[in-house]
């Protein structure tokens, strides 16, 4: 028998975005290493599909040496040259100068914090949230993702708007919005701290 999902992954076919959905979006992340991987992620979608990144993402894993935030803090115009001639990837030297960047501002993160989990976790107390409105209607952007969003800005990283803010939190398991419905809302509410918002 069929599972159910959420409305935007039930019309699709078997595939990487169903997978994504079934094994990877909500589920909380602690792993710094990830945290990165999720974050670069969704920054190179800016005004892209997050289906493309998903189908990009093992591009995106050998340009920027397996997600490994240390060595990317450190990449050189050698480097960024290499990243804009891989096959398939995106060509935007813009964005690309942008995951570099980030990395750098990543690893400020993890010194002043211990880890970037413990920073970007601190926004919920380390609750996943459940807004029993989003329901009916889930938002591209809240509050929150407001707040995040311009504190990633204030600390320097790039294409970190609310709206891609807002998706990275539902990613990394800060915000469950998956729809009641869908065998995954119950799944990551047992796993997660949760805490019930209107």
């Amino acid at each position: 028998m069929e599972k159910e999902r959420c409305n935007w992954a039930w019309s699709l076919k078997p595939g990487i975005y169903q997978d994504y959905h079934d094994h990877a979006w909500g589920i909380p992340v602690h792993d710094d290493w990830r945290h990165y991987e999720f974050l670069l992620m969704e920054c190179l979608s800016c005004g892209l599909s997050f289906e493309l990144m998903l189908r990009k993402q093992e591009v995106f894993r050998k340009c920027f040496a397996d997600f490994d935030f240390e060595q990317v803090a450190h990449f050189s115009e050698t480097d960024i040259e290499r990243i804009l001639n891989t096959e398939g990837m995106i060509r935007s030297r813009r964005k690309v100068e942008a995951m570099i960047s980030n990395a750098a501002c990543f690893i400020k993160v993890r010194h002043e914090f211990g880890s970037f989990d413990r920073y970007i976790w601190s926004f919920s107390q380390g609750k996943t949230l459940v807004y029993k409105s989003h329901q009916i209607e889930v938002p591209v952007r809240n509050e929150l993702s407001d707040r995040v969003a311009k504190d990633l800005r204030r600390r320097g990283f790039k294409y970190v708007g609310t709206v891609i803010t807002y998706s990275h939190l539902q990613a990394i398991g800060i915000i469950n919005d998956h729809q009641r419905c869908c065998f995954r809302y119950e799944e990551i509410n047992r796993m997660a701290d949760i805490e019930f918002r209107p």
